[in-house]
């Protein structure tokens, strides 16, 4: 009796503490800012199922309230979330600034300013396109379902099946935003609903038996211990809510852009949309986290493909070509491009042996990582195909974070619809920038770090992000990871390829240049192949500002090196301004500026 009374005093001792810290953190104002943080994250992530699912945070305490569901995508739910994002500025500002340590005014200004940016946009919210090729909803439900949604159970595949039950709902909310916008006269461009449309029609046509999402069933049924009864099912129950609900509902999206086409045109930017130039404005600044205005992002991009063409041309002599110093690289480019030692066969032999190569590239970085950093995450790496069902309009290739609880490594997807578009001397300088020391390094290593508020191992600023996995690739070159001029040919043409989208995302959007002029011009100035670059356009057409951060960022962490190494001399490690830059989660490029402001103060004022 003396140990059953002296467990419920240490239950009731618990539940005393749970309240003390607990009533105030989600009902009142908690006791510390970073109580604070814990509120914001949590809020957040309680009306994001899908989320949570990727994340994958609650599941190792047994907790998966939540995998039954999708996400709530409609009109209504955009405004909640500007009014969320308002409450939470307005709680943060409550808390006194000068009271805070010096971390935590960077978590303040870090959450504060991503929490600015989406209020801003407030009346653009309804500008985007909720239905295109990149990330549609109508691709991110069965690719979160076919490469997120883990089946380990009965309850697992039971929530499985919910959740395909739950696209029908989901995507009528689309369908409803989709008539909301094109009263307000939002359409993208026509070329853009034909694309979809057609993609589509081939969801459709497979039969539900064949169908992605039945299939991608099977095989996580296959890995579980399950009967082959509860087996069988689970997939009759799956085909007949592909057969009953999901291809019809597409069937319904198809029929509505079919609808909507003709009352669109083929202006390709968003300045056709109402007030279009404060939109791409906005947009610009959101991903990359400057106050950067068109003009000059378009006058940086053409500043960087004359430097870039350049240093192209030295490579090209180094390989044997007779060059000279203000002849147009790209013709050299693709004469080398289509090599026959360069190419793989086309077929699945062909990609086979590209993942293989991929793998072997990725594993020779990790070995060779420390070079670069001391900090190296603990999650592990996989390369895999792009599914067959999302490959048309997708990208090349495209990085996966990994899941916290370890159960899902990080996943660099490579895009194997024509293999001629991989060429042996690109695919170095790709794997650094999806893998190591790119995404992956920063991504996984953001979220395993334990000393920074939880919201900063998981938001997203699209110009960090991006900006570090370009300065990764240059850190590879720098490191002497290409072993042959041809691997350095590949880096600098996948840099230019990076420096032209700032002449055609501002082209597009902001100087109103057409799909075609950015398609010719595009073209001429990389070399990639047209099915590459009619890809890319298109993706920055439905993306406005996006494909800007890259260069930003990239440029905004060497100029930031530069004032360190010219501040700091002998002083300077460069190791440790690595780690400095990715070791404490993403943040706005403005805010990045005043850490390593601070390192340099710091590492000056050490003897």
């Amino acid at each position: 009796m003396t140990k059953i009374r002296a467990f419920l005093g240490f239950v009731a001792a618990l539940l005393l503490a749970a309240a003390i810290f607990l009533v105030p953190t989600i009902w009142g104002k908690p006791w510390s800012i970073e109580h604070y943080y814990t509120r914001v994250i949590v809020e957040f992530a309680l009306e994001h199922p899908m989320l949570l699912s990727y994340a994958r945070i609650l599941e190792p305490y047994g907790l998966d309230f939540h995998s039954d569901e999708l996400e709530d995508v409609s009109d209504a739910m955009a405004l909640h979330m500007v009014d969320q994002a308002e409450g939470f500025l307005e709680g943060l500002r409550a808390y006194d600034r000068e009271e805070q340590s010096p971390e935590q005014r960077l978590s303040t200004d870090i959450l504060a300013w991503f929490l600015q940016i989406q209020i801003d946009r407030r009346p653009f919210l309804f500008h985007g396109y909720p239905v295109q090729q990149m990330d549609g909803w109508q691709i991110v439900f069965p690719d979160f379902l076919v490469n997120i949604h883990q089946v380990h159970s009965e309850r697992d595949a039971r929530n499985y099946v919910a959740r395909l039950r739950a696209i029908e709902p989901a995507l009528e909310q689309v369908m409803d935003g989709l008539r909301a916008r094109a009263e307000r006269g939002v359409l993208p461009p026509s070329f853009i609903l034909a694309n979809v449309r057609a993609s589509l029609a081939d969801f459709v046509a497979t039969p539900p038996g064949e169908h992605v999402l039945v299939t991608s069933l099977a095989e996580k049924l296959q890995q579980t211990e399950l009967d082959d009864d509860s087996v069988e099912r689970w997939l009759t129950e799956a085909e007949a809510v592909v057969a009953e609900s999901v291809v019809p509902v597409y069937g319904r999206l198809e029929a509505l852009l079919a609808e909507q086409e003709p009352r669109s045109s083929r202006d390709a930017g968003v300045w056709k949309l109402p007030e279009g130039d404060a939109y791409y404005r906005w947009a610009l600044r959101y991903h990359t986290t400057t106050d950067l205005e068109p003009e000059r992002v378009h006058a940086l991009g053409l500043q960087e493909v004359d430097r870039i063409h350049a240093e192209m041309r030295a490579v090209l002599r180094e390989l044997g070509d007779s060059i000279g110093d203000d002849d147009d690289p790209i013709p050299s480019l693709l004469a080398l491009a289509a090599e026959p030692e360069y190419l793989y066969s086309e077929d699945d032999a062909g990609r086979d042996a590209i993942l293989a190569d991929y793998r072997a590239i990725v594993a020779e970085a990790a070995e060779r990582l420390p070079e670069l950093v001391d900090g190296i995450p603990g999650a592990a790496v996989t390369v895999e195909r792009v599914p067959v069902f999302r490959q048309d309009g997708g990208a090349g290739a495209y990085y996966q974070g990994p899941a916290f609880d370890g159960s899902r490594p990080g996943t660099f997807y490579v895009n194997l619809k024509h293999v001629r578009e991989t060429a042996r001397w690109k695919m170095r300088t790709l794997a650094y920038h999806e893998a190591i020391p790119g995404h992956h390094h920063q991504i996984a290593l953001a979220m395993e770090q334990q000393n920074v508020p939880f919201f900063r191992r998981v938001i997203p600023f699209t110009a960090f992000i991006e900006g570090w996995a370009l300065y990764a690739e240059t850190l590879a070159d720098e490191a002497g990871w290409h072993p042959t001029p041809a691997d350095r040919l590949g880096k600098l043409e996948a840099e230019i390829f990076r420096a032209a989208r700032l002449v055609v995302d501002t082209g597009l959007h902001w100087k109103r240049w057409t799909r075609e002029r950015a398609i010719d011009y595009m073209h001429a100035t990389t070399g990639m192949p047209l099915t590459d670059v009619t890809r890319e356009v298109e993706r920055y057409i439905v993306m406005p500002g996006q494909a800007c951060a890259y260069k930003v960022g990239q440029l905004e962490i060497l100029r930031l090196r530069r004032e360190a190494r010219s501040a700091l001399g002998e002083r300077f490690d460069a190791r440790g301004f690595n780690d400095l830059v990715v070791g404490g989660g993403g943040m706005p490029l403005v805010v990045l500026e005043d850490v390593v402001r601070s390192w340099i103060q710091q590492q000056s004022e050490t003897t």
